[in-house]
């Protein structure tokens, strides 16, 4: 995949118009069929080679029963790109001249890829045929296949299907023949605000990692798939400078801008430089709410949820709009994002820039507690809209500890962290620029919500590592909603909570229940209603764990991270290191097969991508803080480690962690000093 285009195919490379199967751009289906025939016959598959996160090739034998032999001598080699690009090629090994008749069977439906992921196939486009191409014209959408080398082929179309046809491909011994395809049409029909594939390169360092194999391949995998899910933003204000570049959620259901899932990203990537974070912020504080809408849930100084070119049917009654705004947590997220961006290095004319964008995000944050009787921030259902508007979104997201369903309106432990989290860091930028008076409100705001949050959060355990947890949610009579979940790992990070209470989620979340061996699982398995293969009721997400490893490090939790952690690294090991965006959540056991990925799971996906370099940053103990320029190395590391090529304040520097154990730093940028944690 290359963002917004991919492909997917089965692993013989012919696409027959099952399943997900396709060409897809901007969140269109171009071409749903692409089927090969040789001679008549479909080549023989031999083999499936990824050539890197937006290529692949297909490898097929053309065997002739006649030749007296088992050595194929007539191989077929197809090379699909994710940009919509196919280079088909005949090579003849033998001696003998071959004469071929070679075919191409195409159509499509056009549908959206919402459409795809609920299994819904439109009825065929009919095709019309053109010199050298077939093209397909529906609902104002469109797409065109065009061969895009010679020899030129017969091109034939009907009411469902088009056919490209080379009648007699001469092959002389030890000779080939190439043909190459594009196939185009999602980003001429695309609205002007939709995601573009970027033109420049990575904003990001790369890194060099030396040290624990399974980290350095995490990392280097990581990096190659948000490389590859890396989107533009159009709406940029200077065209004569540097592209905003964002992480895309994942691919192949939410390849487009997610606020929640592209902060994630930017967050975790802040170590390696803080101009993905910068064009993450910029895209989104261009689509910030500025008025009140039902239909979007919009409101001003909301941050975006997801950005798509249509409203989209997801099904169940599920309907969204284009731009939508139904997440309780990307706001208080895009705040958070801009202080730690800052206290990273992003230069002051891009901080003070987005200032005014992440004061209105404050101000939805707190207008919206306020507005709650509990005064927390709590998201509510609106019809048609998404039920759950936190990270854990699925319609059946929140269960108590009996196993039951529990609907909004909510208030979720973690986004009470964001928000705290986002208070507190921003008063730290706003009195850092001299407005101590607006500072001084938002913390005296930050320890009221504290406050509150130990007030009604907390349940005492009947059974279990320690004697309390906090509640997943409290429901709107101040309810809270039992049973321990992955949610808690959130909060660690946050400050929400006193060290005694970080003591007491550490506990619980390297206990067997939430601790699977493989990593943390979003819902104890002790409990009625646990399914390893839930998408939020118990299986495994990547950043999820990674998230709390970072927690539990920060916090000084270092063995109940160390369990988590080496679960994920071993994990990575059985997926080649390209971490799906959640699996299965099984026990593992000393003879216990490898873990296997959820079904329908996003891979490339971005934070997951990006937890990779989570890990890392949280393992080497890593904190900025730009207010005192004090650079924090505090390791959990257990084995030496060497990282080259860090980014802080646009200044390269390595860090290491030696088999003492102690942490070590290369030279600071001019007044930054290092103190050991």
């Amino acid at each position: 995949m290359t963002a917004p285009a991919f492909t997917a195919s089965p692993r013989n490379g012919q696409l027959t118009g099952t399943g997900v199967d396709g060409f897809y751009d901007h969140d269109r289906r171009l071409l749903h069929t692409l089927r090969l025939l040789v001679d008549g016959r479909e080549p023989e598959p031999m083999g499936v080679q990824p050539l890197g996160p937006d290529r692949v090739k297909f490898t097929a034998v053309h065997r002739y029963t006649q030749d007296g032999t088992d050595d194929p001598s007539v191989i077929v080699e197809r090379t699909r790109t994710a940009g919509g690009e196919e280079s088909l090629t005949i090579r003849n090994t033998g001696t003998l001249p071959r004469r071929l008749h070679v075919s191409l069977t195409t159509a499509t439906d056009l549908v959206s890829v919402a459409d795809v992921k609920r299994g819904h196939r439109g009825p065929a486009v009919p095709c019309t045929a053109g010199p050298m191409s077939l093209s397909w014209v529906s609902r104002g959408e469109h797409a065109q296949v065009t061969v895009a080398s010679a020899p030129a082929p017969e091109v034939s179309a009907g009411l469902e299907e088009g056919t490209l046809t080379w009648g007699a491909v001469a092959l002389p011994g030890n000779s080939s023949w190439t043909a190459r395809l594009t196939v185009t049409g999602g980003a001429e029909t695309a609205p002007s605000d939709q995601p573009v594939a970027p033109r420049t390169p990575a904003p990001w360092a790369e890194p060099t990692v030396r040290g624990d194999a399974r980290l350095v391949e995490l990392v280097r995998s990581g990096l190659q798939d948000l490389d590859a899910l890396r989107l533009a933003d159009p709406l940029r204000t200077e065209p004569d400078g540097p592209e905003d570049q964002f992480i895309a959620a994942g691919c192949p259901w939410y390849l487009t801008l997610f606020g929640r899932d592209s902060i994630w990203s930017a967050r975790m990537m802040l170590p390696l430089g803080t101009d993905l974070a910068r064009g993450t912020l910029w895209a989104l504080a261009r689509r910030q709410g500025t008025a009140h809408d039902l239909f979007r849930e919009e409101a001003p100084g909301r941050i975006l949820h997801e950005l798509r070119p249509a409203d989209t049917e997801h099904g169940h009654g599920l309907r969204l709009p284009s731009r939508y705004y139904g997440s309780v947590d990307a706001t208080p997220l895009f705040v958070t994002l801009l202080v730690e961006a800052w206290h990273w290095g992003l230069p002051d004319a891009d901080v003070d820039a987005l200032l005014p964008f992440a004061e209105r995000a404050m101000d939805w944050v707190v207008r919206s507690c306020l507005q709650d009787e509990d005064r927390l921030l709590r998201y509510h259902s609106r019809s048609g809209g998404l039920r759950h508007q936190s990270w854990k979104d699925s319609a059946d997201a929140v269960r108590d500890a009996e196993g039951r369903h529990v609907g909004p309106p909510l208030a979720v432990c973690e986004v009470q962290g964001y928000a705290y989290e986002a208070a507190v860091g921003l008063a730290g930028l706003l009195e850092h620029r001299g407005r101590h008076d607006h500072a001084d409100e938002l913390r005296y705001w930050a320890g009221a919500l504290r406050k509150r949050f130990a007030e009604l959060f907390w349940i005492p355990a009947a059974s279990g590592p320690a004697l309390r947890y906090p509640a997943v949610a409290v429901g709107q009579k101040g309810e809270p909603v039992t049973g321990a979940a992955s949610n808690m790992g959130h909060l660690l990070s946050t400050g929400i909570i006193d060290p005694a209470a970080c003591a007491d989620v550490a506990a619980w979340l390297a206990a067997p229940g939430l601790s699977s061996g493989w990593g943390l699982r979003s819902r104890s398995a002790d409990m009625p209603g646990f399914n390893p293969f839930s998408y939020h009721g118990g299986a495994v997400w990547t950043h999820d764990t990674a998230i709390a490893v970072h927690g539990l490090c920060s916090t000084g939790h270092r063995r109940e991270a160390l369990v988590l952690a080496e679960g994920l690294l071993d994990a990575s090991a059985h997926f080649d290191h390209r971490m799906p965006e959640l699996y299965g959540g099984e026990t593992r056991e000393r003879f216990s097969p490898p873990p296997l990925p959820y079904p329908a799971t996003c891979r490339p996906q971005g934070w997951s991508a990006a937890s990779g370099m989570a890990l890392l940053t949280a393992l080497l103990g890593l904190r900025p803080d730009a207010s005192r320029r004090v650079l924090t190395v505090a390791p959990a590391h257990p084995a030496p480690l060497l990282v080259e090529g860090l980014v802080l304040a646009g200044h390269t520097l390595d860090v290491e962690i030696t088999a003492a154990g102690e942490g070590k730093c290369s030279v600071l940028p001019d007044g930054w000093r290092v103190e050991n944690g």
